[in-house]
């Protein structure tokens, strides 16, 4: 069943959405993306003359009620972004007479799913090292088959379009889908989209293909950067990264970030990329600064030769032309992870060049997906989301998917 093909009238749909929204220390969403991604199936609910739960989780409260991450916060956020009144349930597993009493076109939002250990099926307060673990852990399992169902009897339907949580078998996500026929369980618009934009990256590719990968760490890429060398015809690898390859071939990286415990992986990455054919580009200077602040001094200086007590903040002139010169070619571009701290308005170039390469070759014709929290932050930050072909909601959930992954949340709708 699609979503396009049901009628909502005279339903209640519980449609898990992500709305882990950045907040401020006021509790103002300073980045609202994911709402608004959300709004087509939200609305589609409601046109249709339905009544809507929607349900999420924020941060990491860990199984217990934490006022810093209650929902409650953006209650009026999304009562105007839907145009509609917003009731609010203070206890998500406490619902069940606000849910029964929604009447067509009214809107419910539950409290934080994670404020429940159940959420997440993991046992809290007990080592994995503990001979008790694994009894614990089958316990909890009971206890998320519980909640799940506690949540699933609140609506008739259920909408899963979460696509940032979907690579997880949580209660919300997965397990709740169980208590739903073929009928009346089904993806919302924006994981249709996410799909949709995988399979192109994945199943449709175009080439030249070009993957940028940015971050602090090789280790959390190692997966898909080891998965895309079968697929890529260019792999950027930049950021924080950049430094652990640099000192890999021997290079000085100073007070740069850099995974000593890494280098020989580094190393094995460098000899994959030349044993398959793939462009491998790696930054060759960097933006160095004195201090991990917008305000250090800086200089232009060689990845591999960086003074000591400097770190590389951002990619240097040449780097930014040789990772432009790749990007402006290709048909197919995926990128996750900035150039540089994006974040300090002075070390944006690297992450602008990238983005601004990706604009033009879209407008050339190429597919461009942009995922991952921080390449979401930075195209929204330059302006340029409009100017990509997708850019997707979700981080970890993207790369899984990309490692070719099946995702639970994905899984339990159609079930794979």
């Amino acid at each position: 069943m699609t979503i396009d093909q049901f009628n909502f009238n005279g339903k209640k749909a519980i449609v898990r959405v992500d709305f882990n929204v950045p907040l401020d220390e006021n509790g103002n969403i300073t980045d609202d993306t994911r709402i608004r991604g959300a709004l087509p199936t939200l609305k589609k609910i409601l046109n249709d003359g339905g009544a809507l739960i929607i349900m999420s989780h924020m941060g990491k409260p860990k199984g217990k009620v934490n006022p810093k991450f209650s929902l409650g916060q953006i209650k009026d956020a999304v009562s105007k972004a839907l145009d509609a009144p917003v009731e609010f349930a203070e206890d998500c597993a406490k619902a069940a007479e606000q849910a029964r009493e929604l009447k067509p076109g009214q809107v419910l939002l539950l409290e934080n799913l994670r404020f429940y250990p159940e959420e997440e099926g993991k046992p809290v307060g007990i080592d994995k090292e503990d001979p008790a673990y694994d009894a614990a852990k089958k316990e909890m399992k009971e206890r998320q088959k519980e909640f799940a169902k506690t949540l699933a009897s609140y609506a008739d339907v259920y909408v899963n379009d979460a696509f940032g949580t979907a690579h997880r078998r949580h209660a919300s996500t997965a397990v709740i889908a169980d208590y739903f026929d073929a009928d009346h369980k089904m993806l919302g618009y924006l994981m249709e989209k996410e799909v949709n934009a995988v399979d192109n990256i994945l199943k449709d590719i175009k080439r030249p293909f070009t993957a940028i990968m940015g971050g602090s760490k090789v280790s959390t890429k190692i997966g898909i950067i080891e998965n895309l060398m079968d697929k890529v015809d260019n792999l950027i690898l930049c950021g924080g990264m950049t430094y652990t390859f640099a000192k890999a071939k021997g290079g000085n990286v100073g007070a740069s970030l850099c995974e000593n415990d890494k280098l020989q992986l580094a190393l094995d990455i460098i000899a994959k990329a030349k044993a398959k054919g793939v462009n491998l580009v790696l930054g060759v200077d960097c933006v160095a600064g004195d201090a991990f602040s917008n305000d250090c001094n800086t200089q232009i200086c060689s990845v591999m030769d960086i003074p000591e007590g400097w770190e590389g903040l951002d990619a240097g002139p040449e780097t930014r032309k040789i990772f432009a010169d790749a990007i402006r070619g290709s048909k197919t571009i995926l990128w996750n992870g900035p150039a540089g701290v994006f974040e300090f308005d002075n070390f944006t170039a690297g992450s602008r060049a990238i983005a601004d390469a990706i604009v033009e070759a879209t407008k050339n014709g190429a597919f461009s997906l942009v995922g991952g929290g921080d390449s979401v932050a930075c195209i929204n930050k330059f302006g340029l989301a409009d100017e990509v072909s997708y850019v997707s909601t979700g981080g970890g959930a993207l790369l899984e998917a990309i490692e070719g992954k099946v995702l639970p949340g994905i899984a339990a709708i159609k079930g794979e």
